[in-house]
């Protein structure tokens, strides 16, 4: 399966508050908000959605196609994800503005406020996912994740034009996007992808029921933080799989990038949505131990022991198998 994944290339510039963030809201000021946040750490490291999840792929063996739109300033950043087996060669270079920039400062109970800086990113729309298809010979899904909202929009009307899956993912451009522009990109999916907050910001922008969007789509992937993930289709829930516990967390940035990206290479290999989603909650596991959505390394050996902990040998050797054929 050729897999492309269209969403946000940036640097994240990652902040820990030591405190919490519920402290220091005044209900009585809430409507004149003025905070400063003094925090202990920062650091600087590479993420955007889209690289996040193909990065989270290669390591896992599973290839695909990057898509998206950088600055001048992406040379070393492209260096170092082609060295870890990510195809940048769709990705738009703008020369006159910087790439994405993620500004995000965590707190104690891992609650995060975060910005984000377009740049490069607002040219996603100048990308041709049709030109990518034929010049690669057919892609067969494509993930459309956040990103330029034109962009995320032609994307979706491409891709279905020209008979490519999509697998919708929002996320954070829910909040920005209109009701009818949401409808655009969730209508006729593949695979829905969200968190549980997300799914019901959908449903209040859409006007759509939970039901109503079941009947949209081919399957719905809800992720619930610490209490895993739900798939479903309109015949009912397909797999719940609850998390793998994370006593080492450091970071929840990248988490669900992480998942997703586990989840489709399982899906690659034709694995069932049970055991897909255990490399997918697996993987995400690894990053939430990790500062930094693309500072890991993957051990293989590591990775299919700690699958084995959480949901048992046969479920090990199901991910080993498919991992081996990726």
């Amino acid at each position: 399966m050729r897999i492309a994944v269209a969403g946000s290339i940036a640097t994240d510039i990652l902040m820990t508050f030591p405190g919490r963030f519920k402290d220091q809201f005044l209900e009585e000021q809430m409507h004149k908000v003025s905070l400063s946040f003094l925090v202990d750490e920062l650091v600087v490291h590479r993420g955007g959605v889209g690289a996040n999840i193909c990065y989270g792929m290669a390591q896992l063996g599973q290839s695909s196609l990057l898509v998206g739109s950088v600055g001048a300033d992406f040379a070393e950043y492209g260096a170092a994800l082609t060295a870890a087996g990510v195809d940048v060669s769709h990705v738009r270079v703008c020369e006159n503005v910087h790439t994405a920039r993620f500004t995000c400062t965590t707190d104690l109970d891992a609650n995060q406020i975060a910005s984000f800086y377009t740049g490069a990113m607002a040219e996603a729309r100048e990308l041709d996912l049709a030109a990518i298809h034929a010049k690669t010979g057919g892609i067969d899904l494509v993930l459309i994740g956040a990103d330029d909202p034109e962009g995320m929009l032609k994307h979706t009307d491409l891709a279905k034009a020209h008979g490519i899956a999509v697998a919708a993912d929002p996320s954070q451009q829910l909040a920005r996007m209109e009701g009818a522009e949401i409808r655009r990109l969730v209508d006729g999916a593949t695979y829905l992808f969200s968190n549980e907050y997300e799914a019901g910001l959908m449903a209040q922008k859409t006007g759509w029921s939970h039901e109503e969007i079941l009947e949209r789509v081919g399957v719905r992937v809800t992720t619930h933080g610490g209490d895993g993930v739900v798939i479903e289709n309109t015949g009912g829930i397909l797999a719940k799989v609850p998390a793998v516990p994370a006593p080492g967390l450091v970071d929840p940035t990248g988490g669900g990038d992480a998942f997703r990206a586990g989840y489709l290479t399982g899906r690659a290999a034709d694995l069932d949505h049970e055991a897909a989603a255990q490399i997918g909650c697996t993987l995400a596991t690894t990053v939430l131990e990790t500062v930094g959505t693309q500072e890991y390394t993957l051990d293989r050996a590591a990775f299919l022991d700690r699958l084995e902990s959480a949901y048992g040998s046969d479920a090990a050797a199901t991910a080993d198998g498919a991992l081996k054929s990726a």
